[in-house]
């Protein structure tokens, strides 16, 4: 009796996965798809109006000067000398 139970449970699962792959996958993967193209759209028509900006305006990027200046004090020098410990 136990045997024949396992393979009913295989054979149902087995029939189970084959209906999900068929029929409820592409519909969940179609609306992933749809979720993801409307991001993209959506980032895409962002870019475009940040790129546009107001007609007449002039935008100027530049870098920033660097003040950082090194310093030639920076601590003092020490001779390394080995200590050689005869015993």
């Amino acid at each position: 009796m136990g045997l024949l139970r396992t393979i009913a449970i295989i054979i149902i699962v087995y029939y189970a996965f084959k209906f999900i792959g068929r029929y409820i996958m592409p519909l969940f993967i179609k609306q992933v798809v749809k979720n993801v193209e409307k991001k993209m759209r959506d980032q895409q028509e962002n870019q475009y109006k940040q790129e546009t900006g107001n007609v007449g305006e002039t935008v100027i990027d530049k870098k920033p000067a660097s003040s950082k200046e090194s310093s030639k004090d920076v601590g003092d020098y020490v001779d390394y000398e080995e200590v050689k410990d005869d015993k």
